[in-house]
């Protein structure tokens, strides 16, 4: 057995060919290997551009600014009042209707929402620990003289809060605008771009209004625009709010010239499987600006604002060589 694998060792072999004259043969044999040779060269080389370097790793910077003015609460508003946060970043709403409860003092009073009434002062106890309320519940029934049924006192900012169901909403918004301003990078190519043109003059962003595709590349939308492409309606969405999302979609090549490098808007309701809850529904937020009487005792005005919030997101990558 040994010298079986002594001698097997110290033997050679070499590949036998057979050349087979069959034209059909031939002819399967040609098709399949120029098959193979498209396939390559076709969709791995040219389609898929397999030969390339591909860089998601997107850098990104934007910066907002609304304009437009419109009318609540019998007053002209202004971006300063209807603008959150004012800083101009990638998130920001545009108010649409506020909810004023003024002169807000620290004490006890009753609650205002009709789900915490009462008969009894033992009817208020078992709302202990609330966090739906307007305040820290007493476990006290306020009645008044006239009233069979009362409403739970609580300990926080008085008057408490109430819905204003009356009040309609700023529907100037449809005429306001926003301008985007983008700027992304590519780190492994050191590719940098801006979402419009450095030839366009200061004159023409101003007068220009983007459309998809008359003017692509114009970086102020109108807020009207914005909810068509989404399908939006706008009554109902300045009453109860919502969310709205722009993307700026950067897709580049490099084999081309890095002019054809441009961005791309796509708009959406980010808040769209919440629409029909009952539950939820739409976008507000709370915030309250302080003050002093003469004597150093403070108050407040607290406001619950309807908003559209608009959520401006970019995605993209890069490819070459």
């Amino acid at each position: 057995m040994v010298w079986g694998f002594i001698t097997d060792f110290f033997t050679y072999e070499t590949t036998k060919s057979v050349v087979v004259k069959s034209w059909s043969v031939g002819i399967i044999n040609r098709i399949v290997q120029v098959l193979i040779i498209a396939y390559f060269v076709g969709w791995v080389f040219i389609h898929e551009k397999a030969y390339q370097v591909i860089d998601t790793g997107i850098e990104s910077s934007v910066m907002t600014k609304v304009k437009g003015f419109g009318y609540h609460h019998n007053r002209v508003m202004d971006v300063a009042d209807y603008v959150f946060p004012q800083q101009g970043a990638g998130v920001f709403c545009i108010m649409t209707k506020v909810i004023l409860t003024e002169n807000q003092f620290q004490g006890r009073c009753a609650e205002s929402v009709k789900t915490f009434s009462c008969d009894t002062d033992e009817d208020c106890s078992k709302y202990y620990g609330s966090i739906l309320s307007n305040g820290v519940f007493t476990g006290v029934c306020l009645k008044s003289l006239n009233d069979s049924k009362g409403q739970c006192e609580i300990e926080g900012w008085c008057p408490a809060e109430r819905e204003n169901k009356k009040l309609k909403p700023m529907l100037d918004v449809k005429n306001f605008t926003i301008f985007i301003k983008n700027s992304i990078r590519f780190p492994l190519f050191d590719v940098t771009r801006g979402n419009f043109p450095s030839s366009m003059t200061a004159e023409e962003i101003r007068n220009c209004t983007y459309h998809p595709e008359t003017n692509p590349f114009c970086p102020i939308f109108r807020v009207s625009d914005v909810l068509n492409y989404t399908g939006q309606d706008l009554a109902g969405l300045a009453n109860k709010g919502g969310e709205i999302g722009i993307n700026i979609e950067w897709q580049c090549n490099l084999d081309t010239d890095i002019e054809n490098c441009v961005p791309r808007y796509s708009f959406t309701r980010l808040d769209a499987p919440f629409a029909k809850n009952a539950v939820s529904k739409g976008y507000n937020f709370r915030f309250a600006k302080y003050f002093k009487t003469e004597n150093g005792t403070e108050f407040r005005t607290l406001h619950k604002a309807y908003a559209i919030r608009f959520d401006v997101m970019v995605t993209g990558n890069v490819s070459g060589v």
